[in-house]
């Protein structure tokens, strides 16, 4: 697709990507010669990681690569150093289609005979891609884009571009970056994703109208961050996934100030273990949405007002009327390492949280001593939205119902059981729950019959075959152990013992049932609840 670069004059640090895939992009490390070859050659650091060695060969040490197999010598025709953004633009959106294309578009006969297709709009298409300066949305991803070309070249072309994907080119600097800004002055939104950028933020103009960044594996870091606040006044949403990102470094307060317009911080893929770290984010106005997925967070908590108060120490520009996180709607913290009922309680003190993920953390799954959805939803008084599912009135209504029924069993004979569960008594007292009355019979005190639980049995087993779902009235005391021996019977299971799952109303998969020993009430089983029956394999 680009000419190779063999005439080309490599230098260190420079960004490259294979001549035959603009894809495999890395770092120059090394350019001179190698003992045992002839010639000159060029140490590459792939960004993959998919290589030969670390920067060594035959016990000679040319560079460091980042890891043991992401580095290799490469001749100079084999590399390519990029190409202008406008060269990109006309790869991308050129105006015919080449042969190579005409050649994809047909469909085989029955006689097997190539059948050219018409596109529906072909023309319409065209068209306007051959008016350029009509575009406002493009991507040019993974095209090989170094500079920004000649000047105006890009002004002259395509001015009223609003959008803007530039995900995986060979971009470095940020005044490169601040060149093709220049030049669109409609763009609102930038994604320089998997673009190795320089840690030094110099030549880069305020840029005024950028509403949207995303700087996911940048290499960026929060310092970097701290420099780019004062450069994009009204920025709304900044991505920064997968930076390896570990603090968030504040130039002269221990608090981040500034970002007045910023409504989503994506910080997803990073390496924040200390909930701290996140609170220095509590200040920030307009934050709706903050992604913290898949980081190494295993504690979190709401700031009362002598924790903020330390934090910012004798910093003058703190505005003690602020309230920490007062606009935050969105929370995500999926896959990370939260495992105390605690962390998921003090949720219910951020005063506009609905929007919630916990999925993949220890406290999520009951396979790894977690709660169940229902338990989730009845101890978080606000939430609308959990792990991606919408809560509906309904749903609130039974998972408050069943926890409360859950946390009752619990407190006979451990009456402080009750420490564990905040909304226990406000749940009990809203709900008009009362406490159960045993009835005697002749067999001494008995449950009444509202202790029963209505189960629907469905069958999955390939074995049992198609047979109607069977709904039983079961004890909530009844374990696991005793429901399998039911579906055995119910089902005529003979070879094989059963593997029991509940299917949760707002779960995306049925939670395995494997605490032979648990009852119904301590898995989560409530009334109208529907159990899996499938086999063991």
């Amino acid at each position: 697709m680009q000419s190779s670069s063999d005439s080309r004059t490599f230098k260190l640090d420079q960004r490259v990507h294979s001549t035959n895939d603009p894809r495999r992009v890395g770092t120059v490390k090394y350019i001179g010669p190698v003992e045992g070859y002839p010639g000159t050659w060029v140490g590459v650091d792939w960004d993959n990681g998919e290589a030969k060695h670390d920067g060594s060969l035959n016990g000679i040490r040319y560079f460091e690569a980042r890891s043991q197999l992401s580095g290799s010598f490469v001749r100079t025709q084999n590399l390519n150093a990029g190409i202008s953004f406008i060269e990109a633009f006309y790869i991308r959106y050129r105006d015919q289609p080449t042969q190579e294309d005409e050649d994809e578009m047909y469909v085989l006969s029955a006689s097997n005979r190539r059948v050219s297709v018409q596109l529906v709009g072909k023309e319409k298409v065209q068209d306007k891609l051959s008016r350029l300066e009509e575009l406002t949305g493009a991507s040019l991803s993974y095209l090989g884009v170094s500079n920004p070309g000649s000047p105006n070249e890009i002004s002259n072309i395509v001015p009223n571009l609003k959008e803007l994907d530039l995900t995986g080119n060979l971009l470095s600097e940020w005044k490169d970056v601040g060149t093709i800004c220049e030049q669109l002055p409609c763009l609102v939104a930038l994604n320089l994703s998997n673009n190795s950028m320089s840690h030094e933020i110099v030549g880069l103009p305020q840029l005024k109208r950028i509403h949207i960044l995303v700087l996911n594996n940048t290499g960026i870091n929060w310092t970097q961050i701290e420099v780019l606040k004062d450069l994009l006044p009204v920025i709304e949403e900044l991505h920064l996934m997968g930076n390896g990102i570990n603090a968030i470094q504040t130039a002269s307060s221990s608090i981040v100030h500034g970002f007045d317009s910023l409504r989503l911080l994506n910080l997803e893929e990073n390496c924040i273990v200390e909930w701290n770290e996140i609170l220095k984010l509590s200040q920030l106005r307009s934050l709706e949405e903050l992604h913290l997925n898949k980081n190494n967070l295993n504690h979190i908590f709401y700031p009362d007002h002598d924790t903020i108060n330390k934090m910012v120490g004798g910093d003058e520009s703190h505005d003690q009327s602020c309230i920490p996180f007062q606009n935050l709607r969105c929370l995500l913290l999926g896959g990370n390492d939260i495992e105390d009922l605690a962390s998921v309680d003090s949720l219910n003190s951020f005063p506009k949280l609905i929007d919630i993920r916990l999925s993949d953390n220890p406290i999520a799954d009951p396979g790894r001593g977690g709660i169940p959805r229902f338990v989730l939803v009845a101890r978080l008084a606000r939430v609308e939205i959990l792990n991606g599912s919408e809560v509906s009135t309904r749903e609130r209504k039974e998972s408050e119902i069943r926890y409360v029924r859950l946390v009752m069993s619990k407190l006979h004979g451990n009456p402080d059981e009750i420490k564990q569960h905040p909304r226990f008594v406000e749940l009990k007292n809203f709900l008009g729950i009362e406490d159960e009355r045993p009835s005697v019979g002749t067999t001494g005190p008995q449950k009444m019959a509202s202790g029963l639980l209505s189960v629907t049995l469905k069958s999955v087993a390939a074995s049992i075959g198609e047979k109607p779902p069977l709904t039983k009235k079961l004890p909530a005391a009844t374990t696991i152990g005793k429901l399998k021996i039911l579906c055995e019977t119910f089902f005529k299971l003979r070879s094989t013992r059963p593997k029991l799952f509940l299917q949760e109303e707002g779960s995306p998969l049925p939670i395995l049932l494997d605490d032979e020993m648990a009852t119904l009430m301590d898995v989560g089983i409530g009334n109208d609840s529907t159990v899996l029956v499938d086999e063991e394999s």
